[in-house]
């Protein structure tokens, strides 16, 4: 949904969706004859074939998006760099003037969903900066140039069926629809088929406009963070302060305990209280015991169903957060961590030790916090995740 989505989480998606593996999909050839081929199966799917003809009839194949494509990358800043370059105070300010503006949509949103404010604000801050910059890549090149090229086409094939099925209903033109390079449209960024599946006609009149109406976008956006799991009325992510003699190999998504066992073990809230007793939750330390600490509930897991990069999640989950009142996070004073040859080194070192850290690509990822967690306890350090020039020192 967001022109930096992890291209990975999208693959999983189409896994699981289907199970239809890349080479299976026709892609690549000629683009001209792989468009009529694409309008042919149109056709056999059901779709007019005046409508079909007219969708395909501009479409080119676009450069620029296979460049942008080939360049996108994840994030790679630490969580408190990140947060500090995409959170600022003129971001806040018109979060809180826009949860203003609209206020009868959040107040159908949680009186629907259960999604509180700042969940949805935040990620229309970060995905388009409240509706300002929305991709001016034309989307139906993009999605047909991607389905073309041999890389995902299993991804972007359905796509292209879903853009033609709204272009039938009245809400997609392919000649001037515009959005990120990726294929997503409007305000919160959403795919075709994302928008035919949980598209919300917001304001009444008769369609589902994600680039002009943000009723449409937010309570579209809402629909579906609901349809991937978001649990009504519960909370996301809550700063928290840990005891010094913590077990920090407790840290991680990998561990969940109720509210009521972290509190048992000297978990507090910086602010306020802690939720429900009850509610199952996992402390989060992005750089390590000496840096910011959270404490992630069920809900937070949903996020990485609109992006799969840990960096990005947590800094919107927070900044959800802020915008609904709390307090900016203690960064305490983490130690330094390792620039990007540094970590390949370190990930190098891993597997060579036998851990399965994925690929050598200087990001700090699931695979690698989990092999650095298991060495820090096997040499008898703090295991808090955090990868340090020591650490790799030492290995």
């Amino acid at each position: 949904m967001n022109k930096l989505v992890a291209i990975a989480g999208l693959v999983l998606a189409g896994a699981l969706a289907g199970g239809v593996q890349a080479q299976e999909v026709p892609c690549g050839g000629s683009f001209a004859q792989f468009k009529k081929d694409l309008a042919a199966e149109a056709i056999a799917k059901g779709h007019s074939a005046t409508a079909t003809e007219r969708f395909f009839d501009g479409i080119q194949q676009s450069g620029a998006v296979l460049k942008a494509d080939q360049r996108q990358g994840i994030f790679q800043d630490p969580f408190i760099t990140f947060s500090r370059k995409l959170i600022s105070q003129s971001r806040l300010d018109k979060g809180r003037q826009m949860g203003q503006k609209y206020a009868h949509v959040f107040e159908q949103i949680e009186r629907d969903y259960g999604i509180s404010p700042g969940v949805l604000l935040a990620f229309w801050a970060f995905e388009t900066d409240y509706g300002s910059f929305q991709g001016d890549f034309n989307t139906a090149n993009a999605l047909v140039t991607l389905a073309h090229d041999c890389r995902r086409p299993e991804i972007f094939r359905p796509q292209v069926f879903a853009a033609l099925s709204l272009y039938e209903q009245g809400d997609f033109d392919p000649d001037n629809t515009t959005g990120a390079w990726a294929g997503e449209i409007g305000m919160v960024q959403m795919l075709p088929k994302d928008i035919l599946e949980n598209g919300v006609d917001g304001d009444g009149d008769g369609h589902v406009t994600l680039k002009t109406s943000a009723p449409d976008a937010l309570l579209s956006g809402a629909k579906m963070l609901s349809h991937l799991g978001w649990r009504p009325g519960e909370p996301w992510l809550q700063e928290v302060v840990l005891p010094a003699d913590f077990d920090w190999s407790k840290t991680g998504t990998q561990t969940a305990l109720t509210v009521a066992e972290w509190e048992q073990l000297g978990v507090k809230a910086r602010q306020g209280v802690l939720d429900d007793g009850r509610l199952p939750s996992s402390i989060i330390i992005p750089q390590g015991r000496k840096g910011p600490a959270f404490l992630a509930y069920p809900n937070f897991n949903v996020y990485f169903e609109w992006n799969q990069s840990f960096t990005y999640v947590l800094t919107a989950a927070y900044f959800g957060t802020r915008l609904e009142g709390a307090q900016v996070y203690d960064a305490g004073q983490p130690e330094a961590g390792l620039e990007g040859a540094q970590m390949k080194a370190l990930q190098t070192k891993l597997q060579g030790m036998g851990y399965d850290v994925g690929k050598i690509d200087g990001i700090l990822g699931a695979g690698t916090r989990a092999a650095v967690r298991d060495v820090q306890i096997k040499l008898g350090l703090p295991a808090d995740s955090w990868p340090t020039p020591a650490l790799l020192s030492k290995l």
